[in-house]
């Protein structure tokens, strides 16, 4: 965990904003908070934020889920933790395939949230110190694919891909595996870091990953020639 944490509140309920922002100074973080979608926008544009925790429903015109869209582009490593009065399986399935790293529903108690956020953080350390794999070599490459597991970064052609850490993990691991077809629920472990007992549910995360992960790397994305479907089974990676 960095020694200061950064942390964004966005919630239209004046209540909710002042319990968190209690709760979290507590806890050492440095807040800001925002009331609607807009507002939390023009906080993103200028601050890079360790933490944000943020309603799905929200006054205005900008809804939760856009905002996390804007995190998780703007600031990919950003620990994110939707709490929600409105919960539903769309949303919580809309918010999982955009990376984030816990759904709460309204109410919780103050310790729910102090233990929820220390372990978002603690992934969010992980996620970047720690290499995919255990390799003996810190370069992969593959093709026109070369990873600097030790730098985090994925460049193709030469030319550095602008990935999610999300995005990162995925393609790394398949790199790691290439010619491997490797299952869905294999894949939701790598990149959420939960084990996902049910095939179709699987399937159902891991697709808009890959999708956005073939619109980064793939010629023709509709017609993908290195992030290849293996019918019924999995998805393998070749150069």
């Amino acid at each position: 965990m960095p020694e200061i944490v950064r942390t964004l509140i966005v919630d239209d309920d004046e209540k909710i904003r002042f319990v968190l922002t209690e709760t979290l100074q507590g806890m050492g973080h440095v807040v800001e908070t925002a009331s609607s979608g807009e507002e939390a926008l023009e906080c993103l544009r200028n601050t890079h934020y360790d933490l944000s925790i943020l309603d799905l429903r929200l006054g205005g015109r900008v809804d939760g889920l856009r905002v996390l869209e804007a995190i998780k582009w703007r600031w990919p490593n950003t620990a994110t933790i939707i709490l929600t009065g409105h919960g539903s399986l769309d949303s919580a399935m809309a918010a999982i395939r955009e990376g984030i790293d816990a759904y709460m529903l309204k109410p919780v108690r103050v310790q729910e949230i102090r233990q929820t956020v220390q372990e978002a953080l603690e992934r969010q350390k992980r996620a970047i110190q720690s290499p995919v794999q255990d390799e003996s070599s810190n370069i992969v490459a593959r093709g026109a694919f070369t990873a600097d597991v030790m730098g985090r970064r994925v460049t193709l052609n030469g030319e550095p891909l602008e990935l999610t850490t999300c995005e990162y993990e995925l393609l790394v691991y398949m790199m790691h595996n290439a010619h491997r077809v490797i299952s869905p629920q294999e894949l939701v472990q790598v990149v959420r870091q939960y084990e996902c007992d049910h095939l179709q549910e699987a399937r159902d995360v891991i697709k808009w990953y890959i999708y956005r992960l073939r619109r980064k790397v793939e010629p023709n994305p509709t017609r993908p020639r290195h992030i290849l479907n293996v019918r019924g089974v999995g998805y393998t990676f070749k150069e």
